[in-house]
């Protein structure tokens, strides 16, 4: 088994992927002006199992498209969706969020909760532009410094992992430098990574490693999230997830 199959298999049943809340979604909502319009049409990129497209679902007037590359986070999610009585309003959609088949100027908005990474942060803002009407709405969270000066163990692993990593201030730059306005912005508490991801997380890691026979790749793999996890749990007051709420401008 592969190191992305490995991933699918640790995450796959997680209400969520990353760090985030169903809070932290209705905020950036409320922050985009969103639930003012009728008769949207949103793509969120890189959805997992749906834990944000879900919520825009509910509470918008708006079709959702649900874009992830993985078949199953995909399958996963239409069938939450069906549980949900969301079917008629959500659609998952098996693709890259490098090549996403969409026409230009057709979403109101683009979401995306802790997965541009994959991407990067400026490819991904300047690629996904055109599929937002004019005045469309951007709205994605991104590992953002709290500060500028960071212990120099937290810095080296997160330069490593993602050397996009930089300040609120700086993304905001890159937005505004890529044909946005920055409409809102917050800070992903604690809990967002601590009870919503990183435990249930760990609470997963005795039943994959049995699955899997304790084989050198997926104890290598729970080695790699338990050390990302002491490091937030020793410096969560230097990193999180930003949220940014831009407007597309330039129309």
């Amino acid at each position: 088994m592969n190191h992305l199959d490995l991933l699918l298999d640790l995450h796959r049943h997680a209400q969520r992927q990353g760090p985030g809340g169903d809070h932290e979604t209705r905020l950036a909502i409320t922050l985009s002006g969103l639930r003012a319009k009728k008769g949207l049409k949103i793509a969120d990129i890189g959805c997992g199992t749906g834990a944000s497209a879900r919520i825009l679902a509910r509470e918008l007037d708006a079709a959702v498209t649900a874009v992830d590359l993985l078949p199953e986070f995909v399958h996963d999610l239409e069938a939450a969706a069906t549980r949900e009585d969301l079917g008629e309003r959500m659609e998952g959609l098996v693709a890259s969020m490098e090549d996403l088949p969409f026409e230009e100027q057709s979403f109101d908005a683009m979401w995306s909760e802790g997965a541009i990474y994959n991407m990067g942060f400026t490819k991904g803002i300047r690629a996904w532009r055109r599929f937002l009407k004019p005045h469309g709405i951007l709205a994605v969270s991104e590992l953002t410094w709290l500060t500028q000066a960071r212990p120099a163990e937290l810095e080296h692993h997160w330069m490593q992992e993602y050397p996009e990593v930089d300040t609120a201030a700086a993304k905001m730059g890159v937005l505004e430098e890529n044909g946005f306005s920055p409409v809102g912005y917050f800070v992903l508490p604690g809990r967002c990574w601590l009870d919503n991801y990183y435990r249930p997380l760990q609470a997963r890691f005795p039943a994959f490693l049995s699955r899997h026979e304790d084989s050198e790749a997926a104890a290598a793999l729970v080695a790699a999230e338990q050390e990302e996890i002491a490091l937030y749990e020793r410096y969560a007051a230097f990193v999180s997830y930003g949220f940014y709420v831009a407007r597309r401008t330039g129309d």
